[in-house]
């Protein structure tokens, strides 16, 4: 396929494959938080309007779980497939460590499914509350294994390399590796932003449309205060994982900030923009504040920051895609701020649901936390290059040894499938949020059930005209 090689289009299909997947782990984790919230304001306050919003939200959690399950399965195969040499390497650490997540957060996520999801009639609500509870703490024990694994690659440790295998020596180590608790925070606070900009927007599209209902300006409020709060947090969080990076991976730095050289004892200025070319050595347009990357990276006026000559060519990772990967993220992350502040000053004027202009803002902004997340995972993952366990093993001697016409075949038929399977899901989720927040709806699905109507998968938790609408349309 245009002339690239088996290891570049081993990178393309599992870039694909982890792009269309962590959309739907970070709308399930910070979802399953926002259930659990919901149901809990349910009970202390005994207002409808929440139960409302459960059962809303619940349709959605479902169908977005079960697309993050299919597509978390075809990922986890492409390291036995196109990364065999790496598992072999490797596979000592990472797969303990993927097995504890199936474990303890996978079987808990799945044991106390289906009670959330069809257990209104069969258990108190005290009991349903504690299911919704224990998938929203599933989750966050998945995100936590998924990120020690990852972060193992980027910042190893508790190993020795022993007749060219990985042997594990220190779990603790391993688990709690320098940049693990950079990770896991920056990524759950993601999920938590991605989510209230998703409900935001939705909210906002229904404000547009004169919708303004209570379960609508509620959900609407309860988003706002949560990307008011989350917004600010993840910049923080944001500075403390770049300093850890510093430390630990100069040279992804260095590409993120597209600095070619740097004179020791001089201050380092911010590239705002610009474009680094990989073969002149240089960046060329760019638009740059004196001192301050010094400032933000180091805390002081002349800090000394590492940049890309300072590391041989073949150790460089692409300055152009993690450069610009970087500043869409920034920028979104500055967005998602200002949206909260914004939000918070009309919320004191009173005038934070009859505002046109914050709901289409909120709205337009309803898929820049996706957009920013899988940006931070192509800063992160691209940075890395070319080391798939950075200082130990190559990407290069990582891939399997399969041919470029094989790999070709692979990669369109997962493109197509995906396409087909995931798109026709992402849109029926969108025809789900658009229906919006029923009142009283509680009530429909309270109704006992037959032998013939009991759920046997996750998708029969939202309304089967619905799917089958969507279903013969296509």
């Amino acid at each position: 396929m245009f002339s690239l090689t088996a290891l570049e289009l081993a990178r393309i299909q599992f870039g694909f494959t982890i792009t269309f997947h962590i959309i739907f782990p970070a709308i399930t984790i910070g979802l399953a938080s926002f259930l659990a919230v919901l149901e809990g304001l349910w009970l202390y306050k005994k207002d409808n309007a929440y139960l409302d919003l459960y059962h809303f939200w619940s349709k959605i959690f479902a169908v977005n779980f079960a697309m993050g399950v299919v597509s978390g399965l075809v990922m986890a195969y492409q390291f036995g497939t196109n990364w065999s040499f790496y598992s072999q390497f490797a596979g000592s650490i990472t797969g303990p460590l993927l097995t504890y997540e199936v474990l303890t957060a996978f079987f808990l996520e799945a044991g106390f499914l289906g009670v959330m999801l069809f257990g209104w009639n069969k258990v108190g609500r005290g009991l349903h509350f504690f299911a919704t509870a224990m998938v929203a703490v599933g989750t966050m024990i998945s995100a936590t294994w998924i990120l020690a694994s990852n972060s193992w690659m980027q910042t190893p440790q508790g190993h020795e390399v022993i007749n060219g295998i990985v042997v594990p020596v220190d779990w603790l180590a391993i688990i709690f590796n320098p940049s693990f608790p950079y990770r896991l925070a920056h990524m759950v606070t993601a999920a938590m932003l991605s989510t209230a900009l998703f409900v935001g927007a939705s909210a906002a599209w229904h404000m547009l449309r004169g919708n303004r209902s209570t379960a609508v300006t509620r959900m609407f409020s309860m988003a706002m205060w949560m990307l008011l709060f989350t917004a600010p947090l993840q910049v923080l969080i944001g500075d403390l994982h770049g300093l850890n990076t510093l430390k630990h991976q100069p040279a992804k730095i260095a590409a993120m900030e597209g600095h070619w050289s740097n004179t020791p004892g001089q201050g380092v200025p911010l590239i705002l923009f610009g474009i680094p070319d990989m073969d002149a050595e240089t960046t060329r347009y760019k638009v740059e504040i004196p001192n301050l990357a010094s400032l933000i990276l180091t805390h002081s006026w002349d800090g000394h920051i590492p940049a890309l000559k300072d590391f041989v060519r073949e150790d460089r990772p692409n300055a152009t895609i993690v450069f610009w990967s970087f500043r869409v993220m920034v920028g979104l992350g500055l967005l998602m701020v200002l949206l909260g502040v914004y939000g918070l000053w009309l919320r004191w004027r009173r005038r934070l649901y009859r505002s046109t202009a914050l709901a289409r803002f909120a709205l337009w902004m309803g898929p820049s936390g996706l957009v920013a997340l899988l940006a931070g995972w192509y800063v992160t993952e691209i940075g890395r290059q070319p080391w798939v366990v950075y200082g130990l093993m190559r990407t290069e001697d990582a891939v399997s040894n399969h041919s470029a016409m094989t790999l070709t075949v692979g990669l369109v038929v997962l493109v197509v499938m995906y396409l087909g399977i995931f798109g026709t899901g992402v849109v029926y989720m969108l025809r789900l949020v658009g229906k919006g927040p029923q009142a009283h709806e509680h009530e429909a699905l309270g109704a006992p059930l037959t032998d013939n109507q009991r759920p046997a998968r996750p998708l029969s938790a939202v309304d089967g005209s619905l799917y089958s609408s969507l279903v013969n349309k296509h």
